[in-house]
């Protein structure tokens, strides 16, 4: 047996934790900036909460609020100009995926020369200047809290790709359940399914080792237990906190090996489409995405189906394979994410054009089954009927 795993993130886990935020940023100085969305009325006793933490440890937060659903690079700019501004000697991000990729990205672009744009994972790395990042996740779903990974988006380019380097990985992780019980509904199902999706993929990925893969499924049963109970009722901590675990299992799997086929095609739809959410993209083309790779991993795709009917614990692999398929459509449907390419407004005359952005990132080639242009034009043409319920 050989296999790598580094994990340098510092993890706080736990109901209450954010309370240690204060201590934790003073480790690097006094000036922070804290890097979140706009202020909302769902928003404004959580913002003002870490805002006090902060200044009761002594320190001067100046705060960013221009985080933007799929970050651009224009944001990030906004956002690293008042870190030099101020002196920040550190950046928290808080929030969802968003606004803790924003702070990675702010805290390179705050210390080097151009833009975040320039630092994309096949061009110039990120140095050791990088500020020290801290994350405070509000969300279950990205584990951008615990991986090397910063989302941007090139808004003219209609492009979306990333920063991915261990100097961005988060010095420390708060992941406190009390801080997601007013996610909307919506937004819990989609960062959800995005946990599931990390987890799942990063069994299918040639990365996968057995530490990872541990952490892969124990994530996957998570979801699949908790959150239909996390839609049922936003206040069940209980539930809260077993998607948060998932979470962070999730985001360790992909920082050790990595993600597939579906998440290539969610983040171009995401570059060409801003207006479509991460885990809703994944949503997007998770059926057409089963049914072209559980032949090529008929094991992995028995266990899913497995994990979702266990009542196809004796059905023989290729079997419960076949019907791991069915199994995601009926799982999508339970949390409302059961939707086509045309749901979402996507224009039927672009999917071409959307194949060819879809092989851009490399994450296809780690798929099972890799898909040539035709075939990734074809998955697409799957994903489009309108699926809303009228």
């Amino acid at each position: 047996m050989k296999f790598n795993y580094y994990q340098p993130t510092e993890l706080l886990f736990g109901r209450g934790c954010v309370r240690e935020l204060g201590g934790i940023a003073r480790r690097y100085g006094t000036r922070t900036l804290l890097v979140t969305t706009k202020e909302s009325a769902a928003l404004r006793d959580q913002y003002q909460r870490v805002k006090t933490i902060l200044s009761e440890a002594g320190l001067e937060a100046a705060h960013y609020d221009g985080v933007v659903p799929n970050p651009t690079f224009e944001s990030i700019s906004d956002g690293a100009k008042l870190a030099r501004e101020t002196g920040a000697q550190s950046v928290i991000g808080l929030g969802g995926g968003s606004s803790m990729d924003s702070a990675k990205a702010i805290a390179v672009e705050a210390t080097h020369e151009g833009s975040s744009w320039d630092y994309l994972f096949y061009k110039k790395p990120p140095t050791a200047a990088t500020l020290p990042i801290i994350a405070v996740s509000t969300t279950s779903g990205t584990g951008s809290h615990v991986t090397q990974v910063a989302v941007i988006t090139n808004t003219a380019a209609r492009d979306k790709s990333a920063i991915y380097h261990a100097n961005i990985y988060p010095r420390v992780a708060i992941v406190d359940p009390e801080l997601m019980v007013t996610v909307p509904g919506h937004v819990t199902a989609c960062t959800g399914f995005d946990a599931f999706c990390h987890a799942f993929e990063s069994t299918l990925h040639p990365n996968c080792g057995p530490l990872v893969t541990l952490m892969a499924w124990e994530a996957i049963g998570l979801v699949a237990a908790w959150l239909p109970k996390a839609l049922e009722n936003g206040g069940n901590l209980g539930a809260r906190e077993a998607m948060a675990w998932a979470d962070t299992l999730a985001g360790y799997s992909i920082a050790s090996a990595g993600v597939t086929l579906p998440h290539g095609m969610g983040m171009a739809l995401g570059g060409m489409y801003p207006n479509i959410a991460h885990g809703m993209a994944l949503a997007l083309v998770y059926p057409a995405f089963t049914r072209f790779t559980w032949q090529s991993a008929v094991a992995g795709f028995a266990r899913l189906a497995r994990m979702f009917d266990p009542v196809l614990a004796g059905a023989p692999d290729p079997t419960a394979a076949e019907r791991s398929c069915t199994l995601v459509d009926t799982f999508l449907e339970s949390i409302g994410l059961r939707l086509g390419l045309a749901d979402m407004g996507v224009p039927e005359a672009e999917l071409s054009a959307l194949a060819n952005q879809c092989m851009v990132l490399p994450d296809f080639k780690a798929n099972p089954r890799v898909a040539t242009l035709p075939e990734m034009e074809g998955l697409l043409r799957e994903s489009y009927p309108a699926h809303r319920q009228c």
